[in-house]
């Protein structure tokens, strides 16, 4: 007679055995963390939404996921968390491999692709602003704007959150917007809109030129950083109240920073910015802390940001509060000769406050990182960011070879924000801190 151990021993192995198929294993893996973006509008190189799309790719799959290089995640997890975090566990990474050695079986047929556009925008966004068309030429070369995109309401609304989505992830290396209110009084038409190349020195003569004053010559009312993109980045919706902005019948966004990478074909692309309102009023005002390249400190770094060829080396950017904060997102900042980053606050007593660590960097990869809940930073605390830049040949993503001094340099929109060039940048968002705020999450609950 079997022992009622060994039974279950036979029971739990014989579960083991079985074959796992794409839809009923591989797909829930697929659709949660890589199709977002390899679907035929994403950053990815090619598309896992169909059980044919997976099946093509399922060594690469394989060996992606076991060596952990997708889907990509760059913060360590064992250090700090965040909203949306994605990363397979060990079981998932088995599974794909059994799967895989097994050859791929489908299981039963899904009729639909196992991931959808609206899947990463729960909500449908209440109205959508189309960004200038601007045309790509094939020379390999970064270029910068300066984009103006108009938008008109019937009447004033709360504005929740904006989200940017590029039509060529993968040449749209990021945009920084601000927003600009008009005065109804004073504005009685809000021009079309227009994309303006910069390059070095013409900025303020650029910014003119979009026509983006009241009638009266008055500058409006202007929100600054109210949308941002990099990539992979997926916007996010704070509860509302919070960093809501009250929209007036006339507005524009101003993309006074939108980087295209080098391409490699005439192209064009025209993004898109989604915007969703909210019936409930600002409750709490969001500010912005820049700790390196262009922030506090009159951006100072230890020690200068020039990278010498042939050599590793450490920089330091550090801030000392002034008053409470609670953290929302964060976002480090380097390009190509990033290594690693790291980013903490020392309390007055001594204490650490673990922020971010990003043990392996990745200039494809650059988050907008939110706390599951607000993280407060007493005054007197110290935060400091440290990253960690390769300038040798070892580094495979070092654009000259052989290596050559690389380092910031501050004309805006030029050389310092060339992929060629580097930055150094530790971007927080935050409130002043209001008792409770550690207790108060940030993921918006769903109607």
């Amino acid at each position: 007679m079997l022992k009622w151990y060994s039974l279950l021993f036979i029971i739990l192995c014989s579960s083991c055995s079985e074959e796992p198929t794409f839809s009923k294993d591989i797909a829930p893996i697929l659709a949660k963390n890589c199709s977002g973006c390899h679907n035929p509008k994403g950053i990815g190189p090619f598309s896992l939404l169909t059980y044919r799309q997976a099946k093509k790719k399922s060594k690469t799959i394989a060996y992606m996921t076991a060596n952990r290089f997708m889907p990509p995640w760059p913060a360590d997890q064992k250090y700090s968390h965040f909203i949306g975090e994605r990363g397979l566990s060990q079981k998932e990474i088995n599974t794909i491999q059994r799967w895989v050695k097994q050859g791929s079986p489908e299981g039963e047929q899904l009729k639909e692709p196992i991931w959808k556009p609206q899947d990463r925008e729960k909500r449908k966004p209440d109205m959508v602003l189309d960004l200038p068309k601007i045309e790509l030429k094939d020379d390999y070369t970064d270029r910068f704007y300066i984009v103006k995109i108009p938008g008109e309401i019937p009447e004033n609304k709360f504005l929740q959150s904006v989200h940017f989505i590029p039509q060529n992830p993968d040449l749209v290396h990021h945009f920084n917007g601000h927003l600009l209110l008009y005065d109804d009084t004073k504005k009685s038409k809000i021009s079309n809109s227009k994309a303006i190349e910069i390059g070095l020195g013409t900025f303020n003569q650029d910014y003119e030129r979009l026509d983006l004053l009241q009638d009266d010559g008055s500058i409006p009312l202007r929100v600054h950083s109210a949308v941002n993109y990099l990539p992979g980045v997926f916007g996010v919706h704070y509860p509302p109240g919070i960093g809501t902005i009250p929209l007036s019948k006339k507005f524009s966004f101003v993309g006074n920073d939108m980087h295209f990478g080098p391409s490699k074909k005439n192209t064009t692309d025209q993004s898109k910015l989604h915007l969703f309102f909210t019936d409930q009023a600002p409750k709490r005002q969001l500010q912005e802390l820049m700790l390196g390249t262009n922030g506090v400190n009159n951006g100072k770094i230890e020690p200068p940001l020039q990278i010498k060829p042939n050599s590793v080396s450490t920089h330091t950017s550090k801030f000392t509060l002034t008053q409470d904060i609670s953290i929302l997102t964060i976002n480090p900042h380097m390009h190509m000769l990033g290594k690693s980053f790291l980013a903490y606050a020392i309390k007055p007593n001594g204490d650490t406050i673990r922020l971010i660590r990003i043990p392996r960097w990745d200039f494809r990869w650059q988050y907008f990182y939110t706390f599951p809940k607000m993280v407060k930073i007493p005054k007197g605390s110290t935060i400091i960011a440290e990253g960690v830049y390769d300038n040798t040949s070892q580094n495979p993503n070092n654009p000259f070879d052989p290596p050559q001094l690389v380092g910031e340099r501050n004309d805006y929109g030029g050389s310092s924000m060339r992929a060629t060039d580097e930055m150094f940048q530790f971007i927080i968002t935050y409130t002043p801190y209001e008792l409770g705020d550690e207790n108060l999450e940030l993921v918006e609950k769903q109607e």
